[in-house]
């Protein structure tokens, strides 16, 4: 058992999605502790490699993982915007949306 000052919660104390393997609490742990590689991976059961990964970051977060910048892959730009500005001055529900503008945006 690992040895340390504050209690580390372990994996079975964090709930987890199920391809999850870490939490942030669980890699600011590693990232703190003193501890070997070796005890770490045993004490989570993770592969070395992702103690070392977690080691050697800066921060405990996940990465965004989206594109940089949302867009939309079926409307044009001025598509978009008719939308946005119709929804704005109207304030309609969404299924009024789609039977207002199916006739001026026709792939819409």
């Amino acid at each position: 058992m690992i040895k340390c000052e504050k209690k580390i919660p372990s994996r079975e104390e964090l709930w987890l999605h199920g391809c999850a393997k870490t939490t942030e609490t669980i890699r600011r742990a590693i990232q703190n502790s003193k501890e070997s590689i070796a005890k770490l991976s045993k004490y989570y059961n993770l592969n070395p490699k992702t103690i070392v990964k977690w080691k050697k970051r800066l921060f405990a977060r996940d990465a965004d993982m989206g594109p940089k910048h949302a867009r939309s892959t079926v409307l044009t730009l001025e598509e978009e915007a008719v939308i946005v500005a119709f929804r704005k001055h109207t304030l309609l529900p969404l299924d009024d949306y789609l039977y207002a503008l199916q006739t001026s945006i026709p792939h819409f």
